[in-house]
């Protein structure tokens, strides 16, 4: 009778041993369940990531280049053109409308662009009563540039015979860019009646404009027809500007590119330049020499030179306060230092000094201006001194040393604490490495006067400013 009681236990313990083995099993696969999860976010996070990586950094090699000329402008606008072509690595053409009567380029064709005879223009309207003509002809170098079909490009630049590009920064500019949609980048004019007149939202072709390639592709398609519609539009860039329009796309607005709409002497605009790398100039031919005792090439080349060393910096502008002089001092740098015999609150040594003449005269908006500007005193004496750039070289330690000096003399009487007893500043600064983030959202340096200034020589010293620093004139 015993022994029915004692196997009684091994159904319940064969019911215990199913119950533990689908636990085993559900837990498993619940592993496995979370473990496919994991694994396919994982992959997509990744095929996400390595898509934001395929294409290696812009540079200059994927840029092609659409320069306007004509036989008159050429003479003197392939000496701007020589400034800043680098044949060993640019890709472009510029176009005439006809092949001059002699050799072209003489002994020049090693270092400037080729060149292309822009195609007939006959066929297309021009109704703009007094307008130039050729402003069909400049418009299509957009679709002649594009159907060069050349390979491994990212962005078409188009500019004039005398835009003066700085090509690290042009580069640097279009990174912030995703090449494989449609941007339309570039500038409008310095002055308001010319945007008013034009279109605020067009770029302005003296300053240059970029255009991401399957945007260009397509724009070139449908160029001509598009033309066909615009013949009242006044200059080639306003063709340019409808077509895109007509696409669907506006300009993105880039405050290094610079049409100079203005006439004279460009210091107080140059001297505070936006906080962004300057891509280009223009209209040279209409404004002083940029340094002083110099023509207008040689200056360029002048401030080339500073550009080879620092392009990120160059014109980029520093403000510090001297506590014992109580002076100011605005560093532009690769270009000018300005010493205020004073405090001057920051936002105004921001603001331009209007030493420049307006592009035309007799409107009484001719003045108005698209940035901050202020006064420039009529009296010499009342004025910042200003350093012009000298020279600069690479130290010991690995920074940058600049040197700006006094070009121009003015019959100032002047005491001890005038910084018309100075000579010379030197400006000690490491090389500017602008990220992609730095570039989105800008912040200006800080600077500092050194205590090894001696006598009528300064020393300043740029550097990142702190999260929390301020840039003002209190202690």
């Amino acid at each position: 009778m015993q022994l029915p009681h004692q196997l009684s236990p091994k159904p319940r313990n064969s019911f215990s041993l199913l119950v533990n083995l689908i636990r085993i099993f559900s837990f498993l696969c619940i592993i496995y369940l979370f473990l496919t999860l994991f694994l396919l976010h994982s992959s997509k996070f990744v095929s996400f990531s390595s898509s934001e990586n395929v294409f290696p950094p812009t540079s200059i090699e994927h840029i092609v280049f659409g320069i306007a000329s004509n036989q008159d402008s050429w003479s003197k606008g392939k000496d701007y053109v020589k400034l800043w072509w680098r044949p060993d690595k640019m890709r472009g053409c510029v176009f005439h409308e006809k092949m001059p009567p002699n050799k072209p380029f003489q002994n020049d064709s090693d270092s400037l662009p080729p060149m292309c005879i822009s195609e007939d223009t006959a066929r297309f309207r021009y109704t703009y009563r007094g307008g130039p003509r050729s402003s069909v002809r400049i418009a299509r170098v957009v679709s002649e540039t594009v159907s060069l079909n050349h390979s491994n490009v990212r962005w078409f630049v188009f500019g004039d015979d005398d835009t003066v590009f700085f090509p690290e920064n042009l580069v640097k500019t279009l990174s912030k860019y995703d090449h494989e949609l449609w941007h339309y980048i570039g500038t409008n004019s310095e002055v308001l009646t010319q945007n008013k007149l034009f279109s605020f939202d067009m770029a302005f072709g003296g300053a240059g404009f970029a255009i991401s390639y399957p945007l260009a592709r397509v724009l070139a398609s449908v160029f001509d027809s598009c033309l066909d519609r615009y013949p009242h539009i006044y200059g080639s860039d306003g063709r340019v500007h409808a077509c895109i329009a007509e696409l669907g796309i506006g300009m993105a607005h880039e405050p290094g590119f610079h049409q100079m709409d203005i006439r004279g002497n460009v210091f107080g605009l140059l001297a505070a330049h936006p906080n962004t790398p300057v891509v280009s100039l223009h209209n040279l031919d209409q404004t002083d020499p940029i340094f002083p005792n110099m023509t207008t090439t040689k200056a360029l080349e002048h401030l080339l030179h500073a550009a080879k060393v620092d392009p990120h910096r160059l014109l980029q502008q520093t403000v510090c306060y001297d506590r014992w002089f109580s002076w100011t001092f605005s560093v532009s740098w690769g270009y000018a230092v300005q010493v205020f015999g004073n405090h001057v609150f920051l936002p105004d040594v921001l603001r331009a000094q209007q030493t420049f003449q307006p592009w035309r005269r007799g409107n009484p908006l001719a003045e108005a201006f698209n940035f901050d500007t202020r006064d420039h005193h009529p009296d010499p004496c009342r004025r910042p001194t200003v350093f012009f750039f000298d020279r600069v070289d690479f130290g010991r330690d690995g920074k940058i040393k600049s040197s700006y000096r006094r070009l121009i003399s003015e019959n100032c009487t002047f005491d001890n604490f005038s910084p018309k007893k100075l000579e010379e500043i030197r400006v000690l600064s490491n090389k500017l490495e602008l990220g992609i983030k730095q570039l989105q959202a800008p912040r200006r340096h800080c600077c500092d006067v050194l205590p090894s200034s001696v006598g009528k020589v300064m020393d300043i010293g740029i550097r990142e400013c702190r999260e929390d620093e301020l840039i003002n004139m209190h202690p």
